[in-house]
């Protein structure tokens, strides 16, 4: 395998979180079954991995998956610094209490 180029995280997350989801069963499964994830011709337009709009090939899917994982996890440390800077800010501005 040869890598191909950088994947933005951010991107690829905000693509998924438009991705719409739903629920749904293939025509000759019983009509109680359902499966839940996004129809093939949603992810085929979103990310154009597969020339083959029918399916979501497994990898394509836990590596969108992974990478939003990801992206999440710098967002999260990024806000919980923020957080902790303001928490910061916010105790030495204090006002003291008077006796």
């Amino acid at each position: 395998m040869a890598p191909v180029g950088a994947v933005n995280g951010y991107a690829i997350l905000a693509t998924v979180a438009a991705l719409p989801v739903s629920t749904w069963r293939y025509l000759w499964e019983p009509e109680d079954v359902r499966h839940l994830g996004p129809m093939a011709q949603d992810w085929h337009a979103a990310f154009g991995f597969n020339q083959d709009d029918t399916k979501i090939p497994l990898v394509d899917g836990l590596g969108v998956a992974l990478v939003c994982v990801q992206a999440l996890h710098r967002r999260v440390e990024e806000l919980t610094v923020e957080v902790d800077r303001l928490r910061e800010a916010a105790s030495v501005n204090k006002p003291e209490t008077a006796l």
